[in-house]
């Protein structure tokens, strides 16, 4: 009957309490509604606020200014480099939110927005946060909504430049995809003998596929003559699907290459047998006088990404996000107490996916964060009393919601956390929320039996060292005032007064006749740091030196 009453009272005890494991334990939120500013390092990677009730990190899909993510296409010129940074001579994101601020990130171009013009969020868009949404005017008809030109004399298209190799790219999804209606066309007139000649590049919609052409653009090494270009897609370009297109030019062959979705589509050569030649048969553009792109001028549907590059270079994937993924490192968070040890670290998110304008997602919490269509997160953590000396400690990876087997301690800790997208490219893990659950470290305990000897003009305080193993050192705290540990009579110094690693020390220089209040605490030391993790006091000792005290006297007693 005793022991069914005592595992009753047992039962009820861990019912209430909980396990013995969560006692001390405590959490530090990252992420959710504590937003994710601690995640000050982020490379590929972005801050939504449509996929949960508080903003997540995923996948950047911007490409922005730096051309980053992209490499040779794929097709006849397959083997041309990388585009980099500054082969970028344009670039419109569209990502601004408002049609009044789209502008050119590299700062080659002037850009002119018509109130028509309309701006659309991260739903509608293909890359990055935004994309241009162009369409007819209240009487039916359409107007130059986004007109483009050259701001400075380094733009690739600026007035007498001899335009070697280029590469014109954009995304487009169109509403309807009518005959006729023009996506991009650039109009310019170039001086020649004392007369001039109409330039033009226009890119239109001919039986649901779009037709590029060059007229008086490509000039022969001369000047005097020139060449008219032609090409078509293959492909039918599909209304209301994002499609990719990309147009570029070798000034070596004389190759300009159509690309749609990556694949090539159509090949000509800007020479005068229309075959591949040498150097010095190649026709070469140079830009006339007050050149200007229109952009969607008789268009009705969505833009995004539009960048010209000073470049014969492609995608070698049109892929939505990198396939390098991402990176996020929060900077060293403060868990208040040296020593503290890490348990666990819990995570909720997920993965994410635009399907035309529907955000779908999927929501899970801690596990390994690997998705059926292999896009995926990986998880590091270190750890450290110095904020300043964690680069110097390496990443141990772990899982979330799992017990973290490698000792991790430190009053500071940093996570990293790698983004992979989906095979295809389409989708993006994401993260919700953090939550690092751990044992705030516990300062030593204090020295056990002090004692306090007066002598002439000081007190010799003897201790056993306190138990904890991390102990680096004592302060000795006095004073001739009970209650206040404060005094500044030492020769060593004012209260307290740093012992090391001592277990006894000669407090001289003190007043004869005076007694004074004595306490001691142990401590450890952040590496490489003055403060003190500061543990309790001993109990409180007196002693009143005395003119004519000394050691030998003392041992005589």
């Amino acid at each position: 009957m005793k022991r069914s009453i005592f595992i009753h009272i047992v039962y009820l005890f861990l019912f209430v309490s909980g396990s013995v494991h969560g006692i001390g334990e405590k959490t530090m939120l990252l992420g959710g509604e504590s937003t994710w500013r601690i995640a000050e390092s982020r490379t590929g990677v972005t801050e939504v606020g449509s996929v949960r009730p508080y903003p997540v990190l995923v996948l950047s899909s911007a490409t922005g200014a730096s051309a980053a993510g992209y490499s040779a296409a794929a097709g006849a010129l397959g083997n041309y480099a990388a585009l980099t940074g500054s082969a970028l001579d344009l670039s419109l994101s569209f990502d601004e939110g408002d049609t009044s601020l789209f502008r050119d990130s590299v700062g080659n171009y002037r850009v002119t927005v018509s109130h028509e013009l309309e701006a659309v969020d991260r739903r509608f868009a293909r890359a990055g946060t935004g994309a241009a949404l162009f369409g007819q005017n209240g009487a039916g008809k359409f107007e130059e909504p986004l007109i483009v030109e050259p701001a400075r004399r380094s733009a690739l298209f600026a007035p007498g430049n001899h335009i070697r190799d280029f590469t014109l790219e954009f995304w487009l999804y169109p509403l309807s995809m009518e005959n006729g209606e023009q996506i991009v066309s650039w109009i310019s007139s170039r001086p020649m003998n004392n007369d001039y000649i109409f330039q033009q590049i226009q890119c239109a919609a001919v039986k649901n596929r779009l037709q590029w052409s060059f007229s008086n653009f490509f000039s022969y090494p001369d000047g005097a003559s020139f060449i008219n270009i032609e090409l078509s897609g293959n492909s039918p370009v599909v209304p209301k699907a994002w499609s990719h297109h990309l147009i570029r030019f070798d000034s070596t062959t004389g190759m300009i290459e159509y690309l749609v979705n990556g694949g090539s589509e159509a090949i000509v050569y800007a020479t005068s047998t229309g075959r591949e030649a040498s150097p010095g048969e190649v026709y070469t553009p140079i830009a006339g006088n007050g050149g200007i792109f229109i952009i969607g001028g008789r268009f009705m549907g969505l833009m995004d990404e539009f960048k010209i590059h000073n470049a014969c270079v492609g995608r070698s994937s049109i892929q939505k996000y990198a396939p390098s993924g991402g990176r996020a490192e929060t900077r060293a968070v403060d868990l208040g107490e040296n020593n503290s040890g890490i348990l666990r670290i819990e995570a909720s998110g997920g993965r994410t996916s635009i399907s035309r304008t529907k955000i779908n997602s999927e929501f899970r919490e801690n596990g390994r964060f690997r998705f059926s269509d292999d896009s995926e997160m990986q998880f590091f953590i270190r750890a450290g009393d110095n904020p300043y000396r964690l680069n110097m400690s390496e990443w141990i990876s772990f899982v979330p919601g799992a017990a973290i087997t490698n000792i991790v301690r430190g009053r500071y800790v940093q996570i990293a956390v790698d983004f992979y997208p989906s095979a295809d490219g389409e989708s993006s893990p994401y993260l919700d929320e953090l939550r690092i659950i751990y044992l705030p470290g516990e300062p030593p305990l204090p020295p056990q039996n002090l004692t306090a000897t007066a002598v002439d003009g000081g007190v010799l305080l003897n201790w056993k060292h306190s138990p904890n193993a991390n102990t680096d050192g004592y302060l000795i705290y006095y004073s001739a005032v009970r209650g206040e540990f404060f005094g500044e009579d030492a020769a060593l110094g004012p209260s307290p007064i740093d012992a090391g690693k001592r277990n006894s020390l000669l407090i001289d220089g003190l007043k004869n006749g005076t007694l004074y209040y004595f306490r001691v605490a142990a401590y450890d030391q952040t590496p490489g740091s003055l403060s003190y993790n500061e543990g309790e006091f001993s109990r409180e000792v007196t002693a009143r030196p005395l003119a004519g005290l000394s050691f030998q006297v003392l041992e005589g007693r």
